[in-house]
């Protein structure tokens, strides 16, 4: 797709982080920065402008143009030579995004905003948009350095494949090298239950082996032949899916995984480690669905 890179602000430390993050991908793209503010107090019937006895630039209204146009110079001033919009939009910050998403290439948000609870890693509204986004989904979080590998997790599942092809493209925009992880194991999930290091339950370890590095070659394949300029590690890890993604975060800039697995339940939008990683990645982690266009 070649709509803006689209940016959801509310004034708060992590989402000036997010338009960072998202300056850079509009230039590394080539297309426009849309900056987006969803208003939400218009349906509430409260009032909008500066109180009679107070400043003529008060009210909710004004402070919220405020907040937009702090945003917007904070992208140029991140990334001078692109082109910024802005736009303020009555309603939740949930609809309004996902609404946004269908025209853009990407939505960026940060993980958590102003209406956060203190204690969770990550808000509703950076959930919500990476299982509902129609586009791929960046949460800004952890360390937003622009060095290290782009990595993406690798399982065969059609998810997989979407976010393998969008990892491709996102390292050789970003002249980056990419690390393909695939983790598995010999063992079950329930093991995850016993305090004990997890048994073995399956015979014929080095025949899985290699069936499993089979797969992560097939999955890489025809993606980097289309991206001949980019340096692919392949990194077949025997561990727990989730420990094996949030280890190799820990230099990356960047983590690209699918929605779901192939071991999620159907009619799940997000999968369990999908949702385990926006909470504990070590940095920026983009959320891609297979459905997407």
């Amino acid at each position: 797709m070649n709509g803006p890179v689209v940016v959801g602000v509310d004034g708060s430390k992590s989402a000036l982080g997010a338009v960072e993050v998202a300056a850079r991908a509009a230039r590394q793209r080539g297309v426009g920065l849309h900056v987006v503010h969803a208003f939400i107090w218009p349906a509430m019937r409260v009032p909008l402008g500066p109180s009679p006895s107070g400043p003529r630039d008060g009210g909710l209204r004004n402070a919220a143009e405020r907040l937009l146009s702090e945003a917007v110079d904070h992208a140029r001033e991140t990334e001078p030579g692109i082109e910024v919009t802005r736009d303020l939009v009555t309603g939740e910050p949930l609809t309004v995004l996902e609404a946004q998403s269908r025209d853009a290439s990407l939505v960026v948000v940060g993980s958590r905003g102003m209406g956060g609870f203190i204690g969770l890693l990550v808000g509703s509204t950076a959930v919500h948009l990476a299982a509902h986004g129609r586009c791929p989904v960046l949460v800004v979080r952890g360390d937003t350095q622009a060095t290290g590998p782009v990595v993406v997790a690798v399982d065969g599942s059609p998810e997989s494949d979407a976010a393998v092809g969008f990892a491709f493209a996102e390292a050789s925009a970003r002249g980056a090298e990419l690390v393909a992880v695939h983790a598995w194991n010999t063992w079950t999930e329930r093991g995850d239950d016993d305090p004990g290091y997890p048994q073995n339950l399956v015979d014929g370890i080095d025949r899985m082996r290699a069936a499993e590095e089979r797969l992560l070659a097939e999955a890489l394949a025809g993606h980097q032949d289309r991206h001949p300029d980019v340096t692919v590690h392949r990194r077949l890890v025997e561990n727990r899916i989730r420990q094996a993604l949030i280890e190799a975060t820990e230099q990356a800039q960047l983590l690209v995984m699918g929605a779901r697995g192939r071991g999620g339940f159907t009619g799940l939008l997000l999968g369990s480690v999908s949702q385990a990683l926006l909470h504990h990645a070590h940095c920026p982690v983009a959320v891609v669905r297979g459905d997407q266009p």
